[in-house]
C-alpha cells in the first residue's frame, strides 16, 4: 500500500476489466471466523485486480466499519487484517460478471454446496449472505427476508444482509450500515465459552 492509502495496483484499463469476465477470486477465509460474508459473485473490476469489493467507492468496506465490525475502514487488499478481525469473504459463484443478474439460478443453487464445504472446513460462527435476492434463489427460500434465517449450514448460523452494490438503490449507505450493525450486535452478544474449541 502506498503511504497515501492508494491501492497497490494501477487502475485496470477498460480492456482489462472486460477481459476479467469469468475469472475468479481467492477466498479470504480461515478457521474460527466471526462472520464469513458471502456475495453473489465477483464483479469484473474486482476480478481484474484480484481483490474482493475492489472498486473505488465500494460500500462494503464503509458499511463494515460503520457497523463496528472493524476498528477502521479497511482496504480491499488488507486480507490479513480482515482475517485478524475475525472476518472473511467468499462468493456463491466464483465467475466474474458485469452484473449479478448474469448468473443463472442453477449457478447460485450449486454455489450453496461449495459454500457448505467451506463452512464445514473453517467453521465460521455466522455466514452473512449479501443480497436477499441471491439468498432466495440459491437457498430456494422465495419468501426469505433480511436478518437471521431459520436454517443453518452445518453448525453455522445464516444471516441475510442487503447487497452492498451501489446499484442497490433501496439501501443507501446509512441504511446498509444499520443492517450490518444488526448482525454485528448479534455476533457480539454470542461470546463463545472459554471451553469452546
Amino acid at each position: 500500500m502506498d503511504a497515501d492509502g492508494s491501492p497497490p495496483w494501477r487502475p485496470p484499463t477498460r480492456h482489462e476489466v472486460a477481459a476479467a469476465a469469468g475469472r475468479g477470486l481467492v477466498d479470504v477465509i480461515g478457521p474460527g471466523l466471526r462472520v464469513l460474508f458471502c456475495g453473489f459473485n465477483p464483479g469484473l473490476y474486482s476480478a481484474a485486480v484480484g481483490e474482493h469489493f475492489a472498486r473505488r467507492g465500494s460500500r462494503f468496506w464503509p458499511a463494515l466499519h460503520g457497523a463496528g465490525f472493524t476498528d477502521r475502514e479497511l482496504r480491499p487488499w488488507e486480507r490479513a487484517e480482515l482475517l485478524r478481525q475475525g472476518l472473511g469473504v467468499t462468493s456463491l459463484s466464483n465467475r466474474a460478471t458485469a452484473r449479478a443478474n448474469e448468473l443463472t439460478a442453477a449457478e447460485l443453487v450449486a454455489g450453496v454446496t461449495g459454500l457448505a464445504v467451506k463452512v464445514e472446513r473453517y467453521r465460521p460462527r455466522w455466514v452473512a449472505v449479501l443480497g436477499v435476492t441471491a439468498y432466495r434463489i440459491a437457498f430456494v427460500r422465495p419468501k426469505a427476508a433480511l436478518g437471521p434465517q431459520p436454517e443453518r449450514i452445518g453448525p453455522t448460523r445464516v444471516w441475510v444482509l442487503p447487497n452492498p452494490s451501489g446499484l442497490n438503490a433501496h439501501f443507501p449507505l446509512p441504511a446498509l450500515t444499520a443492517e450490518f450493525a444488526r448482525l454485528r450486535r448479534e455476533v457480539d452478544s454470542q461470546t463463545p465459552s472459554a471451553s469452546a474449541s
